[in-house]
């Protein structure tokens, strides 16, 4: 009978398979080693893996064949080649944004009960792309695939708040901006504060600035590629209170830095 696992047997993606090919183990982990170094010698190669030299340069040899790493000719150090930046450009490219941060959207929604949106910036406007609503029998309605003025929302000012203040203007020439509610920031200036005290504290809030009733706090999220996501919650205003909105937006900047590290 097989023996039961020990920690050796398993790693943090999976158990030991049953019939183990060393050789491509050891490929694998010089590949896992660009995780936390920029670059590989020889030497180090050979020391991390516990084998020979000759062994180190065979395997960096047919990664170098298969374009997974490329050789600096300054300091003969191995380095992530073409096939690896291609290989994660490709997987980016196929797996939706939204069903990358799905799980932490439920997380979220689990922690509040209350209506979760990610949306994107898209000019001046916000774009809400995911939504899990509320079940609650007083709830905030789905606003997916909805297309709000940005300075209306929390989400379109968490977002905002990202951008330069040439950026901003670019957005918004004029110093009248188009409202929503009374309530809606309808003055450049206005959201200029607004987004100042954001960047301070790391969420934005909406007071029924984009429909009457409602009240959300939004964190917001930038990707690598330098595109503008943003997190929301959003709940009646008879439940919303100071308290409440300094939680939600606790948690709020918590799931934005775990959605920001999935956005590679």
């Amino acid at each position: 009978m097989p023996s039961s696992e020990t920690a050796e047997d398993t790693s943090r993606y999976g158990p030991l398979p049953q019939y183990p090919i060393e050789s491509v183990d050891n490929a694998l982990r010089l590949l896992l080693l660009f995780e936390t170094r920029p670059s590989i010698r020889l030497t180090d190669a050979s020391k991390y893996l516990g084998v020979a030299s000759s062994t180190a340069h065979r395997l960096l040899g047919m990664l170098l064949y298969r374009g997974f790493v490329r050789k600096n000719p300054d300091t003969k150090a191995y380095e992530p080649g073409q096939a690896l930046s291609s290989i994660a450009v490709a997987i980016q490219r196929h797996v939706d944004v939204g069903t990358l941060i799905r799980p932490a959207l439920e997380r979220l929604f689990e922690a509040t009960g209350e209506t979760v949106h990610f949306a994107e910036l898209e000019s001046s406007n916000v774009h809400f792309l995911e939504v899990i609503e509320s079940q609650r029998a007083v709830r905030v309605s789905s606003r997916r695939g909805a297309r709000l003025p940005a300075n209306c929302t929390a989400t379109g000012k968490a977002m905002l708040s990202l951008l330069t203040q040439d950026e901003l203007h670019a957005l918004y020439p004029q110093e009248t901006l188009p409202g929503l509610t009374k309530g809606s920031i309808t003055s450049r200036a206005v959201l200029e504060r607004a987004l100042e005290t954001i960047r301070q504290i790391g969420y934005s809030t909406s007071r029924e600035e984009s429909e009457d009733g409602v009240m959300s706090v939004a964190a917001p999220v930038m990707s690598p590629n330098g595109k503008c996501y943003g997190i929301n919650v959003s709940v009646p205003a008879h439940r919303m209170t100071e308290q409440l909105r300094i939680e939600l937006g606790t948690l709020l900047k918590a799931t934005a830095q775990e959605i920001q590290s999935l956005l590679v």
